[in-house]
């Protein structure tokens, strides 16, 4: 019994490669240079992007403000209290629109629309944006692409690689 175990072990073990080891890692070394083409246009996209939403923006009055992650916003109507957070249910009207004006989405008269920050499917550049009000306030938040519907747009209404520009307000926070 002994013998058949061993010789099992050894076979498995030729099988697999005994004692050859991976041939060794070849850190910071590659073999052939990267293709750079597909990085050099999401630059050139990123950009005429942004030179996109900053025509818009001097177009429809002015000053807006910018955060890091490339979300404008600019508060129309600003009510003192406290403003949205993650876990919460937002309440809103809104109407969703593209950079050449055409209405992708609205609200229902009447009906607001909610959904619960940080929580659901909606895109994260209205996830971050309705972050900066209270109930009350009414803006219009610019999402580029990268945090509105993304390469692929929505299939419906928005188109792919397309800024989003939200006309908003917040009705009400629910827990």
């Amino acid at each position: 019994m002994k013998y058949r175990a061993a010789l099992a072990g050894t076979l498995l073990a030729m099988a697999c490669g005994g004692d050859r080891l991976p041939p060794p890692a070849r850190v910071g070394q590659q073999g052939t240079p990267p293709d750079t083409k597909l990085m050099d246009e999401n630059r050139r996209f990123a950009q005429r992007e942004e030179a996109e939403i900053g025509d818009w923006v001097r177009r429809h009055g002015g000053e807006m403000i910018a955060t890091g992650t490339g979300l404008r916003y600019k508060l129309v109507r600003d009510v003192p209290g406290d403003t949205a957070r993650p876990g919460q249910v937002a309440v809103v009207n809104y109407a969703a629109f593209l950079l050449n004006g055409d209405t992708a989405y609205t609200s229902a008269p009447g009906r607001p629309a909610s959904f619960r920050i940080a929580h659901s499917d909606v895109e994260s550049g209205l996830q971050e944006g309705i972050q900066h009000l209270s109930v009350g306030d009414s803006a219009v938040l610019v999402i580029p692409s990268a945090l509105a519907f993304g390469l692929l747009g929505d299939r419906e209404k928005i188109p792919m690689r397309s800024t989003v520009v939200y006309y908003i307000g917040l009705v009400a926070l629910r827990k």
